[in-house]
């Protein structure tokens, strides 16, 4: 999509700290990171959201799962834990409408989701 950040970040239009690629995948950190480590994955396919999932393209999901795995053992943060959120929607909090996955983790994030 032409003027989709994301995209643009993707196509190599605008730098970012990438920590992650793969041929269906990237990865790179967030610009306001809520903990020490904050990374968000994305597909290179261009998909709006879940609700944008379809038979065909799902298993992406597995992609961008295995990849989070494998960026929490980089980075550090495999054994003690992190987490793994999606904001789907305007009123969940996505801003960016291309699915992605926030990765956080370095500190004890707590119990509490919100």
């Amino acid at each position: 999509m032409s003027n989709c950040i994301f995209c643009k970040i993707i196509n190599k239009e605008i730098p970012s700290a990438v920590v992650y690629e793969d041929e269906k995948v990237m990865a790179f950190k967030d610009i306001n990171p809520v903990a020490p480590v904050h990374v968000l994955i994305v597909p290179k396919m261009h998909i709006g959201s879940i609700k944008e999932l379809t038979e065909e393209n799902a298993g992406i999901l597995a992609d961008i799962h295995l990849a989070a795995k494998k960026i929490a053992q980089e980075l550090g943060i495999y054994e003690k834990g992190f987490r793994l959120i999606n904001n789907c929607g305007e009123d969940a909090g996505q801003t960016v409408f291309h699915l992605h996955y926030h990765l956080i983790g370095g500190k004890s994030l707590g119990a509490k989701i919100i």
